[in-house]
């Protein structure tokens, strides 16, 4: 009776370690609810400047963005990033109706 219970407590022990080395050694993936979502795995570092930046949007329905060293949404990074952005005298406008103007400067991602 004594040896079953300690072949039982090597065995619960040896599948206990097993299961735990295949965990602490498996890829680990990052998810989100969000599609927009950003994922950064590593270390990520932006230097970024602007400089006169106008952005206009006349009408219904107009979009106008700029994006000076962005990361966008729904981007997953994996590893070291650097984004080195500088940006000089950029207009960006949308005029009329469901018109769309998009600026971006070192910029991942949508």
């Amino acid at each position: 009776m004594r040896k079953l219970a300690v072949l039982t407590a090597v065995a619960v022990v040896a599948l206990a370690g097993a299961a735990f080395a295949q965990s602490a050694g498996g890829v680990r993936m990052q998810s989100s609810t969000n599609p927009d979502g950003v994922q950064i795995q590593g270390n990520t570092t932006i230097n970024a400047s602007g400089r006169n930046l106008n952005t206009t949007a006349i009408g219904q329905g107009n979009t106008a963005e700029t994006a000076v060293g962005a990361i966008g949404g729904g981007t997953q990074i994996q590893g070291n990033t650097t984004i080195n952005a500088t940006a000089v005298d950029v207009n960006t406008t949308a005029v009329g109706q469901n018109n769309k103007a998009k600026t971006t400067v070192g910029g991942i991602g949508k």
